[in-house]
């Protein structure tokens, strides 16, 4: 009989080896690569002095500015010490421009866009609508648009615009909110930093734990209200604010996004407060906003930091996930208004449903409590390693000084969760390389491919410390697809457009975002993980506004382009 159980162990030994070496696939790795990218940014030359703008950070952009098929990069900085003179010599914003090899080369100057305002976010989108990507900076003080002049450099064009905002902005988005084909803008601001008011309330607070000067603290501060820009079509904008009533009364914003929550063809407005309850604003499809903040459950209360939308449970609507300050748990909110819809369809009430609703299921996705003892900045949804699912990176740095150097806030390490199924993530931190890199006091992130091999990579810009670009070695094991989307109607990157794609038995979801993170920007082109599947069965894209095309016979690993009007019409 031993020949028997030798057989059937030889046999065992044929089933179990697969899978062995499947489980044995080496494990995709976050390299820090800044260095040899030719990257040699540092975030604000100068002394920390302890006043809150040095401490909120500044953002960075990944975006193909000379349409040669690269992404470029784009990292905001301050001049130095607050209130110190500004001279050539001051640091200000870089524009690496991507050589394709895998390095960057600087190329400021002669662009024409580096900016030396006290720095905060960026977010490019040709507002123009001549085919490549222009520039709005956010400042602490007067912001700044750059017209790209499709030469490879830019045109400060601020004051024929009318967008010189002078408050503090922050994480400022574009999207077209009454998709009339063009771009507007919404520029959050953050508090009225009058540090007068504060000259005989120097003492200093507890809170948390910690000593926070109240100079540092943003409840000390009266709050600023927004601004939405209304394109106009001709090159300049209308502020539009008070009459769409969407200035975020009194939320000390950081940072906003356009998405279509309720997938009805038009752009909803979400604005990331700090410390105060964040707000909703819903599209009524005529060119006004409704405020849903309350009845939708997403007026979330804590101080809200970075924003990312995807479908991270593959219902077919888009999910949010937010970014909070220590002790208050990041939220990733599902979006229930695909199961509702479905329910309402078929109840004796069938299409009154009208309501956006979001739930936070951090805990039972198992990123609550992983992220109590961390303060959350840069933030995304994306497919790191191109397995199908959304997995979520957040930046983290605090915002306490050590008590014996006030020079220097407390760095923390950084964190990547990995999507498990089922609703619930696990923290990849340290199987990908993330927890092994050195502790910074991580501020704005960017997500891109920036050496097109088929996987997503990390930019992180790091308060008064060097940036870092993190390849990522080992997310195109599995198979990919990237898209770009070019508007004919609409606006000419088709921000606010949705791709859905089919492959085996999943169908995905992408929005074309532009502005979100943490004072920072995404490539604009949707990035598809396909883990094993060879075949794409079909790409819908629902353009801005509703229309409908899909795209076949389409291969994978490699970036297409699809441009509105060449797929076959969906009613």
């Amino acid at each position: 009989m031993g020949w028997i159980f030798a057989i059937l162990s030889i046999q065992a030994l044929c089933i179990l080896i697969p899978i062995f070496a499947q489980s044995a696939k080496p494990p995709v790795i976050f390299k820090d690569i800044t260095e040899a990218a030719g990257i040699t940014f540092i975030h604000s030359y100068g002394v920390r002095s302890s006043v809150l703008p040095e401490d909120v950070g500044s953002g960075a952009a990944f975006a193909d500015y000379d349409k040669d098929g690269h992404v470029d990069l784009y990292v905001v900085n301050n001049p130095g010490p607050f209130n110190a003179k500004v001279t050539k010599a001051s640091p200000g914003n870089v524009l690496y421009r991507n050589n394709g090899d895998g390095t960057f080369a600087d190329v400021t100057e002669e662009a024409g866009a580096g900016d030396r305002g006290y720095g905060m976010g960026c977010v490019f989108g040709d507002y123009d609508n001549d085919g490549d990507l222009d520039l709005y900076v956010t400042n602490y003080g007067p912001n700044v648009l750059y017209r790209n002049n499709g030469d490879g450099t830019f045109t400060d064009v601020t004051t024929e615009a009318r967008v010189g905002d002078t408050r503090w902005g922050t994480g400022a988005v574009f999207g077209d909110y009454d998709n009339d084909g063009d771009l507007d803008l919404y520029v959050p601001n953050y508090i009225e930093h009058d540090l007068d008011k504060l000259a005989e309330a120097q003492k200093v607070s507890m809170q948390y734990g910690q000593s926070v000067p109240r100079i540092l603290n943003p409840h000390s501060f009266e709050p600023q209200d927004n601004v939405l820009y209304r394109n106009n079509g001709d090159g300049t904008f209308t502020d539009v604010t008070a009459e769409l009533g969407v200035e975020s009364y009194g939320g000390r914003s950081l940072q906003a996004i356009f998405t279509d929550f309720d997938l009805d063809g038009d752009l909803e407005l979400y604005v990331a407060n700090d410390l105060s309850p964040n707000f909703l604003y819903r599209n009524n499809g005529d060119g006004t906003f409704a405020d849903v903040s309350d009845a939708s459950w997403a007026a979330d209360f804590r101080g809200s930091m970075g924003l990312a939308t995807g479908d991270y449970d593959g219902d077919g609507d888009l999910d949010l996930f937010i970014s909070h300050w220590i002790e208050q748990e990041n939220a990733l909110y599902s979006n229930l208004w695909k199961e509702e819809k479905a329910i309402g369809e078929k109840s004796s009430k069938a299409g009154e449903v009208q309501s956006i609703h979001l739930v936070d299921d951090s805990y039972g996705a198992s990123l609550g409590e992983e992220s109590l003892k961390y303060v959350g900045w840069g933030t995304d949804l994306f497919d790191y390693d191109n397995d199908g699912d959304l997995d979520i990176f957040v930046a983290n740095g605090h915002t306490f000084q050590y008590l014996d150097n006030y020079d220097l806030l407390i760095p923390q390490k950084d964190q990547l969760f990995r999507y498990d199924g089922d609703g619930v993530f696990a923290d990849a931190s340290a199987a990908t390389g993330v927890a092994a890199l050195p502790y910074r006091v991580g501020r704005g992130v960017a997500f891109g491919d920036y050496d097109s091999d088929g996987d997503v990579d990390i930019f992180i810009v790091n308060n008064h410390d060097r940036a870092v670009l993190l390849r990522n070695e080992g997310g195109n094991r599995n198979n990919w697809l990237h898209i770009k989307l070019i508007g004919t109607k609409g606006n000419r990157d088709a921000v606010g457009s949705r791709i859905r794609l089919k492959a085996g038995d999943r169908i995905q979801l992408r929005e074309i975002n532009a502005g979100a993170s943490y004072l920072s920007f995404n490539s604009l082109t949707a990035e598809f993980g396909l883990a094993q599947e060879t075949t794409v069965d079909w790409i819908e894209v629902v353009w801005l506004g509703g229309d409908t095309e899909r795209f076949t016979g389409i291969g994978v690993n490699q970036r297409v382009v699809l441009t509105e009007g060449t797929g076959i019409r969906k009613k």
